[in-house]
């Protein structure tokens, strides 16, 4: 029970317009920003990687800042496409199957990282195959950098005050505009700080300093396990979607079911990697898909 006088302490929701710019009939939203946003610093911070030859196998990558380039457009149609289509398939398909509209409405919202990740992965496998390029390398490159978006994308959630925590009384609960008069978690920012913060310092730190991309795989190994870990504790605090709710106990949510085969999806391509680089420490990386 949260005691009346507390709320008087709790933290006062800063409401934020979700439209960033208006021209005229034209509305540009933060959501939308944050996706730009994310994509474009991820591609520049990559073409800073690829031209740093230490942190490749054998102080090179056939990864170029052209490849780069075109790549980035097959990244956001993977992403965004593969998020929207995850979002309906795992949280939102009976409203969909009813108004098939609410497919394309994007600008309310409604993207899962999930299918985002499937999305994505797609469009890298598909990219490397078409220019003959180590998928693996590709992976590393994009997990060094995808905690930039994952950070920009909550806290376009917390703009939107959607995706809200659970009820609380700690100091710094808020009280959301569609959350109902409870005071909540902020588990959006909860999340930018695990899913944005701390592993972007994991994988940069990984990649620069242990030199772990060094070895295909392994940073993807390690992205995929500690994104695991970082969604599953947020999910202890963040308010299950309301057409979902809990799937067993009153604790269970889909992000954590969706979460956990991404913690042996990420150990196995540790191992995989680890055991690539013993078997042939010297040799180029191969072009194997």
């Amino acid at each position: 029970m949260i005691d009346a006088a507390r709320l008087f302490a709790i933290l006062p929701y800063p409401q934020i317009d979700p439209v960033a710019i208006a021209i005229g009939p034209i509305d540009i939203r933060w959501y939308g920003l944050a996706y730009v946003t994310g994509i474009l610093l991820g591609w520049f911070l990559a073409r800073r990687m690829i031209a740093t030859p230490k942190l490749w196998p054998n102080n090179y990558t056939p990864i170029t800042a052209q490849h780069l380039d075109d790549f980035l457009v097959w990244a956001a149609i993977g992403i965004v496409f593969g998020g929207r289509i995850g979002y309906i398939l795992f949280y939102n398909l009976d409203p969909v199957l009813a108004d098939p509209i609410l497919a394309v409405e994007v600008w309310h919202g409604g993207m899962s990282f999930h299918g985002g990740l499937a999305g994505a992965t797609l469009a890298m496998i598909l990219f490397c195959r078409r220019h003959g390029l180590p998928a693996w390398m590709l992976f590393d490159l994009v997990a060094s950098v995808a905690p930039i978006g994952l950070f920009f994308g909550r806290i376009a959630n917390f703009i939107n005050g959607e995706l809200w925590g659970r009820p609380t009384d700690v100091p710094w609960a808020m009280v959301f505009p569609t959350g109902g008069p409870f005071p909540r978690h902020p588990s959006q920012l909860y999340e930018a700080g695990l899913e944005g913060i701390v592993l972007f310092t994991i994988v940069q730190v990984s990649a620069r300093l242990f030199g772990v991309t060094r070895k295909p795989g392994l940073l993807s190994g390690i992205f995929i396990f500690f994104y695991g870990t970082a969604r599953i504790t947020s999910e202890f605090f963040r308010e299950p979607d309301p057409q979902l709710g809990y799937l067993y106990g009153g604790w269970l949510t889909m992000g954590m079911v969706l979460s956990t085969p991404m913690l042996a999806l990420g150990i196995w391509a540790a191992w995989r990697a680890m055991r690539a680089a013993r078997q042939s420490p010297t040799q180029q990386p191969s072009q194997t898909q």
